[in-house]
């Protein structure tokens, strides 16, 4: 209907006719269901004034519980993977080589820029991912030379994290949603100064600060000798790196690694896999496309979640074991479209995140993990 010929005395004062029109559903399906065909939205709009507060428990215990049954065998595809070492080893030399041969180039010349951006930024954000998959003991049998190989591929980013990074990472596992506790989670304040257009585009431009400077801000870790290893290590090599080629290849490590959880094609996953689509409480989202060959499969987000000790080279096994259980699932079809539909779709935004009440204090949960790690390391030494 066109507007010249509308009657607007039966729409309730509207003025136009596409108010309260909802956007475009964002997330595909594999196998539609009774209860999703994956076209329509399955769900109203959620609240944009305040998070998703749940009371059930996290859906991936259950789930893996289900599919052990269903598929005993899946733990076959548990364990390490060896080719990891190789590929961090690979992408690390490949880092020290474009910073090296940079250092007489201008930082602010096009050149310097594309390849921060589409060198580095993908490099690096590779080794953001070997370090994710690393956390889960997944490069070696034993805890510490997993350890020993987090530290060697951190050199490249510039800035020691990956000790923080997996005690962080496995509270975000263990009590997934649970405010307080899980710091993937935003805060209250950044609900309150970015939940709009700008904000947006604030939070996609800048969301590895966010990610690296808010979980200090929500707890604190106890720190241990395998973080003065890493920091120490990464000071040292960063002095040498300047001392002996100058500041320049710093600035293009640092660089990368900021573009690499900027406005970058692979850093869409930050978002993806766990913010709210399409009215639906579906707290986790896979993406299978071609990018997930860039970033050790880290699309494949719900099976991993359901089952952490499954390497990325089998993640795809894992989905085609049990589809009865995954192709079900909406997923996200691009990790580009996921930064690009973020900004600008009214229905998606920080507030966008499932939260739970944490069910003890957070010191006791931290003691927990801490314990847990240690009981770990001692099985694994």
């Amino acid at each position: 209907m066109s507007v010249d010929k509308a009657d607007f005395s039966l729409y309730g004062g509207a003025e136009t006719l596409w108010e309260g029109a909802r956007s475009p559903r964002r997330t595909t399906i594999t196998t539609p269901t009774a209860q999703d065909d994956g076209k329509s939205h399955p769900g109203p709009p959620h609240d944009p004034s305040d998070f998703l507060w749940l009371m059930t428990e996290e859906p991936h215990r259950s789930r893996r519980m289900a599919i052990m049954k269903a598929h005993p065998e899946v733990t076959k595809l548990m364990g390490y993977e060896p080719l990891t070492k190789y590929i961090v080893f690979g992408v690390v030399s490949l880092q020290l080589i474009v910073a090296i041969a940079l250092r007489r180039t201008h930082i602010l010349s096009p050149w310097f820029l594309f390849c921060a951006y589409l060198i580095g930024g993908t490099a690096n954000h590779n080794l953001f991912l070997a370090i994710h998959e690393i956390t889960h003991n997944l490069a070696f049998p034993g805890v510490w030379p997993n350890k020993a190989l987090a530290v060697f591929a951190n050199l490249p980013i510039g800035i020691p994290y990956c000790a923080m990074f997996k005690r962080y990472h496995i509270e975000h596992h263990k009590f997934m949603g649970q405010d307080g506790i899980d710091t993937d989670l935003p805060t209250r304040i950044e609900l309150l100064l970015l939940n709009n257009v700008l904000g947006k585009v604030f939070f996609a431009t800048f969301q590895i600060l966010f990610y690296a400077l808010r979980p200090g801000f929500v707890r604190s870790q106890k720190l241990t000798t395998w973080h003065f290893a890493n920091f120490i290590v990464q000071l040292v090599f960063d002095y040498l790196l300047v001392k002996v080629f100058g500041i320049k290849p710093l600035v293009y490590l640092l660089a990368s690694s900021f573009f690499a959880g900027s406005l970058h094609p692979c850093a869409g996953h930050f978002i993806a896999e766990h913010y709210l689509w399409d009215g639906l409480e579906q707290e986790t989202f896979s993406y299978y496309g071609q990018l997930n060959i860039l970033a050790y499969n880290v699309g494949y987000h719900n099976e991993h979640h359901d089952f952490p000790s499954v390497a990325w080279t089998r993640l795809p096994a894992l989905r085609a074991l049990a589809p009865e259980f995954y192709d079900t699932l909406p997923s996200h079809p691009s990790w580009p479209m996921v930064i690009v539909n973020f900004i600008r779709d009214k229905e998606v935004g920080i507030f966008a995140r499932a939260k739970r009440l944490a069910k003890e204090p957070a010191s006791v949960k931290l003691k927990i993990v801490e314990h847990d790690s240690e009981v770990e390391s001692d099985k694994n030494e």
